[in-house]
């Protein structure tokens, strides 16, 4: 496992010091985006705007945490080979500690992500988890939530055997500890594959969910969001619903105790805009916000991200 030196404050953060330390553990991957307008036109050319880019939810979520403020944010990640130096230099750019584990035996996770250049900027996925998904319990120590105030989880480590097995191991040395723990559930897609009889039972300890509209329905088998944050929140004490342009829902005990408008964006890309909602909001959290202060805040980070190519916030000059 290898670390840079001590994470530092992005451009643009806030100058209000933390709560303490922001532990985030998930994926790293490498993102290549490709902007096309219109529909792919199937065996044959398309033309499109092709980017290389760091990405992975975990890790985008961790340097949107440090723009946002939080001035010590870690991640524990598993990386191939081929990309582990460049991965670590731009987490460290961001603000993040890289504690990344290198593996010899997987390739770094690659997402093709094909966006279409409409007004919606929508995108989807074709995943190559690689190494990412690797990362067990072989990976934690208890030492890494040494001064930390909160732990975060990235969804898609629960769809991998080895990585559910780090869930649990991780949660119940948080737990012992007194660390509250979150978790983004990821991905509706890996979700239906999982099963939600196997998800909802490996979320017991966390006190805090952040899943978007979709996953929110899909999870409790209700179609409107509201209903379907409240029920969630019968579960996990506190739940907070992302919805695109329409804001966040945020609930506790079974009843949703604020709507939070999303401010207005013109998107470019939506890749990452849960993500940057995930790592503002905890960032404010551990400041001292409230939760409903605390998804406004997570909105507006949405908001600029949609407006960017790519899942990262804006990087130093």
């Amino acid at each position: 496992m290898s670390s840079a030196p001590g994470a530092s404050s992005a451009p643009g953060a806030s100058s209000t010091p933390g709560g303490g330390a922001l532990l985030v553990v998930g994926d790293v991957v490498t993102d290549v985006v490709a902007r096309h307008r219109g529909p792919l036109a199937v065996g044959t050319d398309t033309a499109a705007s092709i980017r290389r880019l760091p990405g992975g939810a975990g890790a985008n979520a961790a340097c949107w945490a440090a723009y946002s403020g939080c001035r010590d944010v870690r991640l524990l990640g598993r990386v191939g080979a081929d990309a582990a130096e460049w991965h670590e230099r731009e987490l460290a750019a961001h603000g993040v500690r890289p504690l990344l584990v290198v593996d010899e035996e997987a390739p770094t996770g690659t997402v093709i992500c094909l966006v279409d250049a409409g007004a919606a900027a929508e995108r989807t996925f074709l995943t190559d988890s690689g190494a990412s998904l690797r990362l067990g319990p072989g990976d934690w120590e208890d030492a890494l939530l040494d001064g930390v105030a909160r732990m975060h989880l990235s969804g898609y480590l629960l769809f991998s055997e080895p990585s559910r097995a780090l869930v649990v191991r991780a949660v119940a040395a948080a737990r012992a500890r007194g660390v509250p723990v979150s978790l983004d559930p990821a991905s509706a897609g890996f979700l239906t594959g999982l099963g939600v009889d196997r998800f909802l039972p490996l979320v017991d300890g966390v006190d805090l969910l952040l899943p978007s509209r979709d996953e929110a329905c899909l999870l409790t088998g209700l179609p409107d969001a509201a209903d379907a944050a409240a029920k969630l929140s019968r579960q996990v004490p506190l739940v907070v619903v992302t919805q695109g342009a329409d804001g966040a829902l945020v609930a506790r005990s079974g009843a949703v105790s604020a709507r939070v408008p999303a401010p207005p964006a013109v998107p470019r890309d939506s890749t990452g805009a849960g993500d940057a909602f995930t790592g503002s909001f905890l960032a404010a959290l551990l400041a001292g916000a409230g939760p409903q202060e605390a998804a406004a805040q997570g909105c507006r980070a949405g908001a600029l991200a949609v407006a960017r190519v790519g899942g990262r916030p804006p990087g130093p000059p």
